[in-house]
């Protein structure tokens, strides 16, 4: 191969772009079917999607080997299998449930009294009740319900079978009210709430090892019937390598609408799936439910840096340089040296005071840094924009 070829060809199967998506592709990998008999801890499988019952499975894990083989398949279905489970009776206490709910329903109308709250990622704000971390306020404000309500065996067992032992929870309670819409179709965190753009800048081995870095799951607060919209799921679609193209693409949005399975859940019933599965919230038919469900963003504890560095205090000095430094430094050299400086990523945040409006994800400290220093701004300035950035930023 000649050495021009060579590294088109390099190029071109490293770096993915809006062009490499293909429905025959995804069609080809959504059209496989879940064989009963490879999953041994399974108790059914509807429309592709396995099912758990955890009352079995909880006189399983006692055994260690057991244990380890429960995680072993889910790993498998999560990754290689449909992408998707259900874990039926996984909360049988409804007394801990609804202490939790009355409490969460506490906090909305707080938010509706005060005008606080709102943003979300895939749907319009207002078209439902968001509790951004449900996890710290429900510990602050409860804990010994959430030691009831956190301390379940199946939400550490999965949890540790994504992501190893020392795993990080985070919830955020989403409820979906009468004649709310559908989302739209979409990965989940981490490269699914990125622009286009940014998302074409990460090679495929980012794309694939992303979504092993995050689980996604749900608990139901309430019998979600198929009428109150539960989640629409589009069974392997993770395993698509150009998927975070796509679901921006309204060709396969159309895809995920004609194909897509819907299973209800009973209160206490839980679902997980991978994040890189294409998924949405559905509409809410229904004439009186308010479909409570707490969503679970569980995430590894190794996608951390070694250090921990005063970013905040770096951009301060850092800025007071460049601001003054016309013709000093070339502009290949400062953005650089902003990359090296100020945080690039948006998360993790407070989304009560930093929420995603306008937008997947809030602006970086690095957008702050470009967008001060082309417009000119003083140092006092900046330094009052970081400052208040960095306290929005805070829990």
């Amino acid at each position: 191969m000649k050495p021009t070829n060579l590294k088109t060809s390099r190029m071109q199967r490293i770096y993915l772009n809006s062009d490499d998506c293909r429905i025959e592709d995804l069609a080809a990998l959504t059209s496989e079917t879940v064989q009963l008999e490879d999953y041994p801890f399974a108790s059914d499988v509807q429309k592709n999607v396995l099912i758990y019952d955890c009352n079995t499975i909880c006189s399983q894990i006692a055994d260690a080997e057991s244990r380890m083989a429960i995680m072993a398949e889910w790993v498998d279905a999560l990754h290689k299998g449909p992408g998707v489970v259900v874990l039926k009776h996984a909360q049988t206490d409804d007394a801990i449930l609804d202490r939790a709910s009355a409490m969460f329903w506490a906090m909305i109308d707080e938010q509706h009294r005060t005008g606080s709250g709102g943003g979300d990622h895939f749907a319009k704000p207002g078209a439902n009740d968001r509790v951004w971390n449900s996890l710290g306020k429900h510990c602050l404000k409860d804990p010994k319900n959430f030691v009831a309500y956190y301390g379940n065996p199946i939400l550490a067992l999965i949890s540790e079978a994504w992501l190893g032992p020392y795993y990080q929870v985070t919830a955020q309670l989403n409820v979906v009210n009468p004649g709310g819409a559908a989302q739209s179709a979409h990965r989940d965190y981490h490269l699914g709430f990125l622009i286009a753009a940014d998302v074409a800048r990460n090679p495929l081995h980012v794309h694939q090892f992303s979504p092993m870095l995050t689980l996604q799951g749900a608990i139901a607060h309430v019998d979600a019937t198929l009428e109150t919209g539960p989640t629409l799921l589009l069974p392997f679609s993770q395993k698509y390598d150009a998927g975070y193209f796509a679901m921006n693409r309204p060709d396969f949005k159309e895809f995920f609408n004609a194909y897509h399975v819907q299973l209800p859940l009973e209160k206490g019933d839980m679902l997980f799936f991978s994040p890189a599965l294409f998924h949405a919230a559905g509409t809410n038919r229904s004439r009186d439910v308010k479909r409570m469900v707490n969503l679970f963003q569980i995430s590894s504890a190794f996608g951390r840096s070694m250090e921990t560095v005063d970013r905040t205090a770096m951009c301060k000095v850092l800025f007071s340089v460049l601001a003054n430094a016309a013709g000093t430094f070339s502009a290949s050299q400062i953005e650089c040296a902003i990359g090296a400086c100020a945080e690039g990523y948006s998360f993790p945040t407070n989304l009560d005071r930093d929420p995603p409006l306008g937008g997947l994800a809030p602006k970086t400290q690095r957008m702050l840094f470009k967008e001060a220093l082309a417009a000119g701004w003083s140092s006092d300035r900046f330094n009052r924009a970081l400052d208040e950035q960095t306290a929005r930023k805070l829990a």
